[in-house]
C-alpha cells in the first residue's frame, strides 16, 4: 500500500468537514437574521400597541393623576420605536424595551388598565425573543469551537449577539410564566436591577 494513501484520505476528510461545517453556519446565519427580523416585527408592534392603548388611556382620563405616568410610558415608546433593531443596535434597543417595561409597569400601578391584545403582544415579544435567543445559542456554539476559528468557517459574518429584555409580567393575562424562560440551558441571564 503507498504512504500517500491514508494523508490524501485524511486531508479529503477534513475538507469534507469544512465544507459541511461552513454551509451549516450558513445556514445557522440566515435563521438567526430571520429570527432577528421576527424580534424586530415583535417588538415594534408591542411599540405600536403601547402608543395606541395609552393613547385611549389618556385620552379616558386626560386631566387624572395617572396622566404624567401614561405619558413618561407614550415617550417610552416612542424613544424603543426610534431604535432600528440591527445586530448593531442590539444593546440599545434592549435599554430602551427595559425602560419600557418599567414605564408600564408604574402605568398599570397608577391604574392604566390594559387590554388583552397588549398582553398577547408581549407573549409574541416572549417567543420571538426566545426564537431569536435560542438561534444565537446554537450558532455561538459552533463558531466557538476551536478548529472552526482556527479554519474561520464562520467567514466575516459577525458573531451573534444575545438579546436580553426584562420580562414584564405584571401584564394580567400574560401567558407566559416566570418558569418559563428559567429552563434555558444558556444564552442571557435576566439583570438582577431588571426584576
Amino acid at each position: 500500500m503507498d504512504w500517500w494513501i491514508v494523508p490524501a484520505v485524511l486531508v479529503t476528510l477534513v475538507i469534507f468537514w469544512a465544507v459541511q461545517t461552513a454551509q451549516r453556519l450558513d445556514r445557522l446565519h440566515i435563521r438567526t437574521d430571520s429570527a432577528l427580523q421576527g424580534l424586530a416585527g415583535a417588538l415594534d408592534n408591542r411599540v405600536n400597541l403601547v402608543e395606541a392603548v395609552l393613547a385611549d388611556a389618556a385620552g379616558v382620563r386626560p386631566g387624572g393623576a395617572d396622566a404624567g405616568v401614561v405619558n413618561k410610558a407614550v415617550h417610552a415608546a416612542r424613544r424603543a420605536g426610534a431604535v432600528t433593531l440591527r445586530y448593531g443596535t442590539l444593546p440599545a434597543r434592549a435599554e430602551r424595551e427595559r425602560e419600557l417595561t418599567a414605564a408600564l409597569a408604574a402605568a398599570q400601578s397608577a391604574g392604566v388598565v390594559f387590554p388583552a391584545v397588549l398582553s398577547e403582544a408581549n407573549a409574541r415579544v416572549e417567543m420571538a425573543m426566545r426564537f431569536y435567543n435560542d438561534a444565537v445559542r446554537v450558532t455561538r456554539a459552533l463558531r466557538l469551537r476551536p478548529a472552526v476559528r482556527l479554519l474561520r468557517l464562520g467567514g466575516t459574518a459577525k458573531l451573534p449577539r444575545y438579546f436580553e429584555e426584562s420580562r414584564w409580567d405584571a401584564v394580567e393575562g400574560d401567558t407566559m410564566s416566570p418558569a418559563d424562560g428559567a429552563d434555558r440551558e444558556a444564552g442571557p441571564q435576566p439583570r438582577p436591577d431588571a426584576e
